[in-house]
């Protein structure tokens, strides 16, 4: 009895201390947000003067949830007659609860989350019943489901005030870098970024490529897409990226990308991106916003163009019909693709000594979560990726255990 009493004391005890290190580690702050705050659908978050938004599939932000609710409403009345009235409710439904959670877990301010996790499931409701505006059928249930997910999670990205989560994202810089499929690189998402480019592709050819994609007009492509549900609901997040990625001024943001960095246009633009000399050459931001999204663009127009699509034909031409590591050729929404972030994590967490220690020492009582309010990914699903973190911390904790 004594000893039964004593294991589920430490239990909660860790769970205890994971949770307050969660909320412990943000910064002070003079003004917390009361929880009022959070629920009214009118409230905007302030924060240094300006209004915190947060957005739903990434590109399409609010200021506010009764913002977002019209945009929902939007949708609904979209897609009737498209697809089924059942359809229809679970897509709204799910947008509800992608903007409660965008809302809440904000990147650049804690306080949302702060004060969703530091009250009761009871004091919510009753907040939420507080409420005279009106609200959807399911906010609250929304609000529930995302205070109840962050309870007992930790949201692992590279700004976590949890040391822990910022060590298991893939942007956490790497000093002595990592070794994978024969080359060295500064971390796993230079690693990640920089296979989505075949190995003969030079930094001239892919500055031509981005120059085409800015001289076309992508009006009529791009409703192509919006017009079938089949291809635009599925892949919603990815059509909102390509539709802010294909902007004229984005492109040409690329192209001035490419002219620095010391970047020859002789250069292979995988090389580029590998530790061959200096380390860091690139921060793994850069890796992700210049050279992920702008393969992810390639990548993408050639899985959404229709086969008689001439710029289909040239970027299959520069190998951007596929990702090619060794001699296998994967799709780049693939199952295969995707099962390579759990290699490269093998390496990271169960060939690495020091990281191994940092995954395999999180009880398992908390949930690894990887979530970011500018949405989900087009290569690698969210939820995907999150299986696959709770399953290396598995590993991790079996090989110590060896």
């Amino acid at each position: 009895m004594t000893r039964s009493v004593t294991e589920n004391g430490n239990r909660r005890f860790a769970r205890i201390a994971i949770i307050l290190m969660m909320i412990g580690c943000m910064k002070l702050r003079a003004e917390p947000l009361p929880l009022k705050s959070v629920v009214t659908p009118s409230s905007e978050i302030v924060k240094d003067g300006k209004t915190l938004t947060f957005a739903i599939h990434g590109f399409i932000e609010f200021g506010s949830l009764a913002e977002a609710f019209a945009y929902i409403e939007s949708q609904g009345e979209r897609w009737k007659g498209k697809v089924s009235e059942g359809e229809i409710k679970e897509l709204k439904r799910a947008l509800l609860r992608e903007a409660v959670e965008s809302r809440v877990v904000s990147m650049v301010d804690e306080r949302p989350l702060e004060s969703l996790v530091t009250h009761t499931s009871g004091e919510l409701r009753e907040a939420i019943g507080a409420v005279k505006e009106p609200v959807p059928a399911g906010y609250a249930e929304a609000f529930l489901a995302v205070q109840e997910k962050w309870k007992h999670s930790l949201n692992c990205w590279s700004a976590s005030p949890v040391i822990a989560a910022r060590v298991l994202s893939n942007w956490y810089p790497i000093e002595e870098g990592i070794r994978l499929y024969g080359a060295t690189y500064d971390s796993t998402e230079h690693f990640w970024q920089a296979v989505k480019y075949h190995p003969d592709v030079t930094v001239g050819e892919v500055k031509e490529l981005t120059k085409r994609f800015e001289e076309r007009d992508w009006n009529a492509w791009l409703q192509r897409l919006d017009e079938d549900p089949k291809i635009y609901l599925p892949n919603a997040y990815a059509v909102e990226f390509l539709r802010a990625n294909l902007k004229a001024e984005k492109l040409r943001w690329f192209q001035e990308q490419l002219r620095g960095h010391g970047l020859k246009d002789e250069e292979h633009a995988r090389q580029a991106q590998q530790r061959v000399g200096d380390p860091f050459r690139f921060r793994a931001i850069e890796e992700k916003e210049l050279w992920g999204d702008l393969a992810d663009t390639f990548h993408l127009v050639y899985v959404f163009s229709p086969d008689g699509d001439p710029l289909r034909r040239l970027l299959a031409e520069h190998h951007f019909d596929g990702i090619y590591l060794g001699d296998r050729k994967m799709g780049f929404i693939s199952e295969e693709f995707r099962s390579e972030m759990l290699e490269i994590w093998r390496v990271k967490y169960l060939q690495m000594p020091r990281l191994r220690e940092v995954i395999a020492g999180i009880p398992m009582e908390i949930r690894l979560e990887h979530f970011l309010n500018d949405g989900d990914s087009p290569d690698i699903p969210i939820p995907v990726y999150v299986g696959y973190l709770n399953r290396i911390r598995e590993m991790a904790k079996s090989e110590i255990g060896k």
